[in-house]
């Protein structure tokens, strides 16, 4: 400490000596916090190391299955049997296929393998389609996708 301008140090009181057991009591009490509270469900209780993802059986799903399958890898495209077409041109193919089978048919669900990246407004789009093309159900397939592993 610099005191030699305004001589502090004539002015400061003299360090104690008595106290250089507290510091090891510090450290002591610290090495005991740590301890005790460094425990993986007190630090972080909702996260568990060894997270595994859980498991039903068989009879505890239910199994839908689809009649149409689709792809949408971006926004405004979708490839269905190979071809490329736009939402507009989505929505003649899905009339379609949903009609096809005759009046007699039970409704037809579509799967829609999209990507993990496509927004939500496109999905409620393809929701809107399929519902005007007559499907009953629409069931939504992701993968991971760029933006979708980092969230």
């Amino acid at each position: 400490m610099i005191t030699r301008p305004l001589d502090l140090a004539a002015r400061l009181r003299p360090a104690p000596r008595g106290l250089d057991a507290l510091f090891y009591v510090n450290v002591g009490a610290l090495a005991v916090f740590f301890f005790v509270f460094g425990s993986r469900f007190v630090l972080a209780p909702g996260l568990a190391v060894d997270f595994a993802l859980p498991r039903a059986e068989r009879t505890a799903t239910s199994s839908l299955t689809t009649d149409v399958v689709i792809a949408v890898p971006a926004s405004d495209m979708a490839v269905v049997d190979g071809a490329v077409l736009d939402f507009k041109g989505l929505g003649e193919w899905l009339r379609v296929r949903a009609g096809a089978g005759g009046a007699e048919a039970p409704r037809k669900r579509l799967l829609v393998q999209a990507s993990g990246a496509l927004p939500a407004r496109d999905l409620a789009r393809l929701y809107t389609l399929a519902a005007d093309a007559g499907f009953a159900g629409v069931l939504i397939a992701t993968d991971g996708g760029a933006s979708a592993g980092g969230r």
